[in-house]
């Protein structure tokens, strides 16, 4: 699960509530069938992956995957540098904690880095030892705490695919906490978006995307983000945008109307916009316009061949109802009545 959310909302410090180091004011933690919410950290069996890392640099790779492990199963005498490996019992322990070291740093490709320190590695590389220390461990469940925000773009989307293969391999439940909304899509069997302290919406990355319940999840996530219309449904429950027909039925009074950019296109007849510029991203052109009434801004994804209208130019936009999402001026989804006719080419069909 993806917990996704602007800076400041409550992610991290409820990922904290969840390991431990926070205490809950209210509620239960439950870890599958286990709950946790009186256990001390240390016995609630999670691994957390944070975002600076946390390796000590002193240590070599080899040394830092095996700290987990050498806290749990090695007495206080037989950790001593100098006397632990004489302590009876002592040495059979370290053999099978250099086994489990060596199996976690072969499966993250940090087979021959396990003799250097934190220094010599690159961000990525460090990355990795970060999630071979909690691998090691085969913990209830890892707690990530944007783990990839200090890695380069070209690294970022090379670890989550790495961090998506540990999770189908290792198995353990994940709670992978970010800022980065594309990060949730891509990785996530479920996400949550979270705003000022309170989870709005819980689902799969599609219907999150497609079937958003609340204006302020429909506008977080997508980038660039959702186009919002204010429109008016007259007394019979059809839905216009600047005097222009949707094609939509809804309750009578002012709502809003939201839609992707890459729902939108030129039309003959439609919403009368005047462009303001374009951005071109190689497999597609973003045409920023405003609408000529109300003055709101638009964004619509063009295909790259398409040929371009200068900025100042007048055009109108049109999209697919079936495209189209409705919700009250509050932010809530509203249920849409169905579409005129049968789609046919109204102003904004």
């Amino acid at each position: 699960m993806a917990l996704v959310g602007p800076s400041g909302c409550g992610k991290t410090t409820l990922m904290r509530i969840v390991a431990g180091i926070e205490i809950a004011d209210s509620g239960n933690i439950t870890i599958g069938s286990r709950n946790v919410t009186r256990l001390r950290s240390a016995e609630r069996n999670v691994a957390m992956v944070f975002q600076n890392y946390a390796l000590y640099p002193h240590l070599t790779v080899r040394e830092n995957i095996a700290v987990p492990l050498a806290m749990r199963r090695l007495s206080t005498w037989q950790r001593l540098p100098l006397i632990g490996g004489i302590i009876p019992g002592s040495s059979g322990k370290r053999a099978s904690i250099e086994t489990d070291v060596i199996q976690a740093a072969e499966s993250l490709g940090l087979g021959t880095l396990l003799d250097r320190r934190p220094g010599q590695l690159s961000g990525g590389q460090r990355q990795r030892v970060a999630l071979a220390r909690a691998i090691v461990r085969h913990p209830a469940a890892f707690l990530m705490d944007e783990p990839l925000s200090n890695l380069d773009a070209a690294l970022r989307v090379q670890t989550r695919r790495e961090i998506v293969d540990i999770h189908r391999r290792v198995g353990a439940a994940t709670l992978y906490v970010t800022h980065d909304q594309s990060e949730a899509l891509t990785m996530a069997d479920r996400v949550a978006v979270m705003q000022a302290g309170k989870i709005l919406q819980v689902a799969s990355p599609e219907a999150i995307y497609h079937d958003p319940q609340d204006l302020r999840v429909a506008t977080f996530i997508g980038s660039p983000r959702i186009n919002t219309l204010s429109a008016q449904a007259d007394s019979a429950g059809r839905v216009h945008v600047s005097d222009a027909p949707t094609g939509l039925h809804a309750e009578p009074g002012s709502l809003i109307l939201a839609v992707r950019p890459e729902d939108l296109r030129l039309s003959p007849n439609g919403i009368p916009c005047v462009v303001e510029g374009i951005e071109f991203l190689g497999e597609s052109l973003l045409l920023h316009v405003r609408q000529s009434s109300s003055g709101e801004p638009l964004v619509m994804r063009l295909p790259p061949e398409l040929s371009r209208p200068a900025p100042g130019t007048d055009i109108f936009l049109a999209f697919d109802p079936k495209r189209a999402l409705l919700f009250h001026t509050d932010g809530r989804r509203m249920p849409s009545r169905g579409h005129i006719g049968h789609a046919q080419e109204l102003a904004l069909v």
